[in-house]
């Protein structure tokens, strides 16, 4: 219960403390840039879809990667397992559609990178 609460309030934290500049993507997402990698999030009803890019915007493959996606919505916070997708994607799959203003984290190691990009859903 403790370690639940301080994941909690981790996430929390870190979705406070987001500076990260938010621009549309050409999958009709939000994109944002980390570590020179634009990271695009797609929301789909039920489904969640990140389109991954390398350091000079292309699509970069996902196959064999890991990456999970941490969802605050309505109070209630939840960690999805994203599967990769040829070419460039993660998805996931949600158990309800996402409210507004729900926050999402996508994480995930790529290129020696840990990289972290926080987005608000529409």
């Amino acid at each position: 219960m403790i370690l639940r609460v301080l994941m909690i309030a981790a996430v929390s934290l870190t979705l406070i403390g987001n500076a990260e500049a938010q621009t549309k993507g050409p999958n009709g997402g939000v994109v944002v840039k980390v570590e020179d990698h634009p990271i695009e999030f797609v929301l789909r009803e039920q489904e969640i879809v990140f389109y991954v890019g390398d350091h000079d915007g292309k699509p970069m493959p996902t196959k064999g990667l890991k990456a999970r996606a941490v969802v605050q919505d309505g109070g209630k916070t939840t960690t999805i397992t994203l599967s990769p997708s040829a070419p460039n994607m993660f998805v996931g799959k949600l158990a309800a559609p996402l409210g507004a203003k729900a926050r999402v984290v996508f994480s995930s190691a790529i290129e020696g990178h840990s990289l972290n990009a926080r987005f608000v859903a529409p």
